[in-house]
Parts: structure tokens; sequence; C-alpha cells
């Protein structure tokens, strides 16, 4: 690998000139006596893509720094002239709810870590006490929920009962075998649709009736809430269909409007005891259903208990703190989105930030000056800057002192404006030296290799020998009988020519490279 960066360095001469190089698998070439055919051994390697790059040594300058993300600035920690050191706060933008989501993720870890070492330590008898407290608790606390559904079950009928027979039926004739309404409703249809539902709710009143004699807590209740529930639906839809027909009434000598008006008073109070008795209902079947659930959690939790710890139960819980763990970074990061950090040790020599202010993403608020480190100035070919990011490592010789001599630097900036050098778009980057060395001098012609992608167990092999037909990619591989097209799938492609196996060979295959005729 050492030799190849050196060859690489050795051609980067021009300034600004550019290559990219990736590194695959392994390829052993062999020979075949008896048709010299060259064939390559597939083995998996470490796969690494770099772009190189020739720049100069210049003197510490000007470091832009931004936001990751907007917003209305909380605080400003240095000014111009000040001196900071690497990692310092410079700024920072509004981040409580970041700041609290830290708070709960680091307790959330706590409590999955207390978890763990619970788990490991192993049950004691005092929680297998509390266990079983808690399993009669919600034992009887189910009891209580059951017999709280039955008499909503049963209180739902007795309103409906009563809203039907009582109230709607003191305007009705003969309501439980021919109903007739006792007043003229300027609407026959409607008028229809009362007198005939409510000779269909009798029926419905008589079974519902028979349902509720004798309801206990036991089989028969989820069977008598759902029926419930449907009738209070007819119910209620009776009432609202007699409240029209009732807006809709003609007035007579015995159907005056002060007998309306009271016909309408009893189906609204009618109403409202019907619909406070279906959300009783439904509060009752919300209770028993969460009083169903923590009993079965607190039985689980006992079984779980006098079960013991398992071997399976400390790893699930080890991964459950990893996730912990992994969401604090995560929130971590997020909040750093929003602080300005001093690269590097160095000089402040531009803040535009006030306090209560709207701060953009990604626009350059304040600007640093290293502190007697060099950086090289590069210019990146727009095909390659794509694939460069700032926070890249990178290898750098140095004319003066030759290949043997390495330093390393990061990519610190990117410019996201273009430079047109010699009629090509390229993007000013700037590489920052990771130690002051007193051998480095501005101007110096610089040789560098940035690593964009690095990766182990990779299959690649010469571009060349991928052969395309019919929108697919194959391969000749030596096989017993012969030769054989095996199809592959492709990734990237080095510069040099070499291509990346995604699928379609494995370690030890024998492409073949070439045969004599």
């Amino acid at each position: 690998m050492q030799n190849i960066l050196t060859h690489i360095r050795s051609k980067a001469v021009l300034y600004g000139s550019i290559a990219v190089v990736l590194f695959g698998a392994s390829l052993l070439v062999s020979s075949n006596g008896r048709n010299d055919t060259q064939t390559l051994t597939v083995q998996r390697g470490k796969f690494t893509q770099q772009v190189s790059v020739s720049g100069k040594v210049v003197a510490a300058q000007d470091v832009n720094l931004g936001f990751s993300q907007g917003g209305r600035v909380l605080g400003v920690y240095a000014k111009v002239g000040d001196v900071v050191q690497a990692g310092a706060a410079l700024a920072e933008i509004e981040n409580g709810e970041l700041r609290a989501s830290i708070l709960q993720k680091q307790a959330a870890l706590e409590r999955e870590q207390a978890s763990l070492a619970l788990l490991k330590e192993g049950t004691r008898s005092e929680e297998l006490d509390v266990a079983r407290s808690e399993v009669e608790s919600d034992t009887v606390a189910l009891a209580q929920a059951q017999s709280s559904l039955v008499e909503a079950v049963k209180d739902a009928f007795t309103t409906s009962d009563d809203a039907i027979r009582n109230t709607l039926d003191q305007f009705v004739d003969n309501p439980r075998t021919n109903p007739q309404l006792n007043f003229i409703v300027n609407d026959a249809q409607l008028e229809n649709v009362v007198e005939g539902t409510r000779l269909t709710m009798e029926s419905t009143l008589t079974t519902w009736q028979r349902n509720v004699e004798g309801l206990a807590a036991d089989a028969a209740l989820p069977g008598a809430v759902s029926e419930a529930q449907y009738d209070l639906v007819q119910v209620s839809s009776l009432l609202t269909n007699v409240n029209a027909a009732l807006n809709k009434a003609v007035l007579t000598g015995s159907a005056t409007q002060s007998v309306i008006d009271g016909y309408k008073t009893d189906i609204a109070s009618a109403r409202s005891s019907v619909n406070a008795a279906a959300s009783a209902l439904t509060t009752a079947i919300t209770a028993e259903r969460n009083a169903v659930s923590a009993l079965d959690t607190s039985r689980k939790n006992l079984t779980l208990k006098q079960a013991g710890t398992r071997t399976s139960d400390v790893a699930a819980q080890e991964a459950d703190v990893k996730a912990a763990e992994a969401d604090l970074v995560s929130a971590r990061a997020q909040l750093g989105k929003t602080i300005i950090r001093a690269p590097f040790t160095g000089l402040v020599t531009k803040v535009d930030l006030k306090v209560g202010a709207i701060a953009s993403a990604n626009v350059s608020e304040a600007a640093m000056v290293s502190s007697g480190v060099f950086q090289i100035e590069s210019f990146v070919p727009e095909i390659n800057i794509a694939i460069i990011e700032v926070g890249d490592k990178a290898e750098v010789t140095l004319d003066a002192y030759g290949s043997d001599t390495i330093f390393s630097a990061t990519v610190v900036s990117i410019d996201p404006a273009e430079t047109v050098r010699d009629g090509v778009s390229t993007y000013r980057s700037l590489l920052q030296f990771s130690k002051v060395d007193p051998r480095i001098k501005s101007g110096m012609t610089a040789n560098v290799v940035i690593t964009t992608d690095e990766r182990d167990g990779v299959i690649s092999i010469p571009q060349g020998i991928v052969i395309e037909r019919g929108g697919k990619k194959y391969v000749p591989v030596e096989a017993a009988d012969g030769v054989e097209e095996r199809e592959v799938t492709t990734g990237t492609v080095s510069s040099l020519g070499n291509i990346e196996i995604l699928s379609g060979l494995s370690e030890g295959d024998m492409v073949i490279l070439s045969a004599s005729q």
C-alpha cells in the first residue's frame, strides 16, 4: 500500500490535478500450462477510495464557521481577537428541547442499565412478594371493573327503556303494537320512519331486557356489552328522528305550540340521558380492558420473576442498553448542530452574531485563524468534488522533504462556489495539518491523498473482464468443464479500471483473464 501511495504522489505534480484510485481485493494471477490461459484468483481485500490532489502550503487563514441548522441565537461566547481552544463553544442557537431530549435519553439509558443490573442480580424474595401482591390487587381491580361494566350495561337498558316507553310513548298511540304519533308531521316519510322504528324498537327492548336480567361478570358479558352498544345507537337514532319530527309538527287544537315545546323538552332530556349512558358504558369498557391488561402484565411479571433470569434475557437487555446509548449519541449529535465550536486552537477573526437574531443554516457567521498551523490550498475539479467531505482524513507529502516524509491532515472547508481554472470548474478546498511542525513552510508544494472511503472484505476485479450483454453483466469463470459466464452485480469503478463486485463472485473463484489462440 505504501508503494502504491508513493507512486500516486509521484504522479500528482500539477497544481490542482487530481486522480481517483480504488483498491479492491487481491487478485492472484496464474497461468495454465496447457493453453496459456491466465486466471485471477478472487480474494477479498481492503477497498480504499482516494483522491489525489496537489496544492500549496499557505499561511494560517480564516476558517468560516456556521450553524448546521437555522434558529434564534441564544448566546455568543467569543468576540473578535479572542484566542480560543479547540472545541470551545463560540455561539449557539436555541436548543432547549434538544437539551431536554438529551436528559430524557440519559434517564432512559440509566433505566436500561439499572434493569440490566437487576437481571444480573436475579430475583429476590421481596420482589416475588411484591409481584404476587400486584397480581392479587389487579385481580380485585378486574373484578370491580367487570362489576361496574355489568352495571353500566343495565343502566344503559334502563335509560333507553325510560326514554322510549315513558318519554316517547307519551305522544304515541298504541306504541307497542301499531305506533301512531298523536300529532301531524309535515313530512310523511319522516313520520313513517319514526312510527316504523318505534315498532321494531319494542322487540329490541324486550330482547335487551331479557339479556340484562341476571347478567353477571361471566362469559355472557362481552356479548351483552356489544349488544348494548348497538342498541344505544338505535335508540339515539330514533330519538334524533323524533326530535326532527317535532320540529316539523303541524300545530292543531290538541297539538298546540306549548304541547309541542313540552315534547321537545322531554325528548331533549331523554337524548341527554341516553348519551350519558353511552359515555358511561364506553368508560366502563375502557376501564375493564385496562384492568385485563394490567392483570395480564402483572401475571407475566410474576411468571418471569418465578422463572429467574435467563441468559437470553440478559442478552436482550444488553441490546436495549446499546439502543439507549445510540439514542443518546444521536441526541447529542443533534445538539451539536446548534453550536458553533472552534475546530482548532486559534484566533477569532469574525463574529457576525447577536443574541436574539435569527441565524440561517450553512451561512458563515464566524471565522478563525489557526495558531501556528499551516493549511493546504487545493482546487478540486467538479467531477470529484462530490465524494470529498469536510472531515475526510488525508496523507500529505511535501516536495521539499520527499515521498518518505508523510504528514497528516484533515479537510476543513470546501467552497460552495466554483472557481474556473483553465476552463474547468473547480472548488477551492482547504486541508488543515493535524500537528504543528516547524518543517512546514508557506509556499511549499504539497501532494495530498484524501481518503474518502475505506472498507475491508471487498471483492473487485479489472473492469475489462466484465462482459455487458442484454442489460446484464457477466464474468468468465473457470469451471470443471470449461468456462462459464457468471452473472454479476457491480458497484464502484476506479479510475485504474477496478470494479467492485457486489454479487456473483466468491473468494477462490478463478476468473479468466486471457487465453492464447
